[in-house]
């Protein structure tokens, strides 16, 4: 035991002399190191000095900017205890809510445009179609010719007109079996007289409520004699067609007695009478003291000849 235990003791000296040389190597290389690394903690210093630098003097700009936002928001709380901003808050609330009650109110005028512009061509497309059913049954009753077998008004809306303005032109056409044409410029005079009767009372019948009543002021000028047999032809039927309208009166003023002569015999030839029983007659006559008097007379329509 004596043995091993001085065995012992050498071994661990001989442990604690390493020891001691590996520490004496590496303050060696700590001496050797040692200048190379206060360079690099030289230049570590610099670094952080500038960095230092730039972080002082964007703490600067910070502290400028802050204390002009101070002096800023202070002038701005001197603003807004003005008058011309008291009750702000309350005046823009008002305002949007104006703002959002027009974008409604538009929002409805422009939907109810609509509805009406629509309902406006739904009710004018009904009408012309009416109107060209009244005066197509007109036309086959009084016109007796064979060049034409129907007439009939042509709407159609103009180039360029907006939904706001729409606009539309209008014409009469004249139909032969499948051809159609517009009626002006290639018509007789006596058609055309005809043709602006019938769409007279087919207008009246259409747009007015028992509308019965219809004048006509020279309607022969400048129609030949064909041509006012065919407009007294004309007359006479649409006289007996509509004879059984309570309501339904035709005012001529002419200075054509051979007219109602005409419109007579055609009516005892369609109608099977005469009527009307009368007609009145306006004629001037000189008083006795040499004025000149318009004179109204009631005449006996038999005393107009065949």
């Amino acid at each position: 035991n004596g043995k091993r235990k001085k065995r012992s003791r050498k071994d661990d000296d001989d442990d604690d002399d390493d020891e001691k040389d590996g520490k004496d190597d590496d303050a060696e290389k700590e001496e050797e190191e040692l200048p190379s690394t206060l360079e690099e903690l030289d230049g570590l210093l610099e670094k952080a000095r500038e960095r230092l630098t730039k972080v002082q003097q964007k703490a600067g700009d910070f502290q400028n900017r802050r204390k002009w936002s101070l002096e800023e928001k202070q002038t701005l709380k001197k603003e807004l205890a003005a008058a011309q901003y008291k009750d702000v808050d309350q005046r823009c609330h008002d305002k949007r809510l104006e703002v959002h009650i027009s974008e409604k109110a538009v929002y409805d005028l422009d939907q109810t445009f609509l509805a009406l512009d629509t309902a406006l061509q739904t009710y004018h497309s009904a009408k012309m179609a009416k109107v060209n059913e009244i005066i197509r049954e007109l036309w086959q009753v009084t016109y007796r010719g064979e060049d034409i077998d129907e007439i009939a008004i042509v709407s159609g809306e103009e180039a360029g007109s907006g939904r706001a303005t729409r606009n539309y032109n209008y014409q009469v056409q004249m139909a032969k079996g499948n051809a159609k044409i517009d009626m002006r410029g290639r018509c007789s005079a006596g058609q055309r007289v005809l043709a602006s009767i019938v769409i007279r009372l087919a207008l009246a019948q259409a747009f007015c409520l028992h509308c019965g009543i219809m004048a006509l002021d020279e309607p022969t000028t400048n129609l030949d004699e064909p041509n006012r047999k065919s407009l007294a032809n004309g007359l006479a039927r649409i006289i007996a067609h509509r004879s059984k309208q309570s309501n339904f009166q035709l005012i001529i003023i002419t200075h054509d007695e051979d007219f109602i002569a005409a419109i007579r015999q055609e009516l005892i030839v369609t109608a099977k009478t005469s009527m009307p029983d009368f007609f009145w007659r306006v004629s001037r006559e000189r008083h006795k003291n040499g004025m000149y008097y318009s004179k109204l007379s009631q005449v006996d329509i038999e005393e107009l000849p065949l």
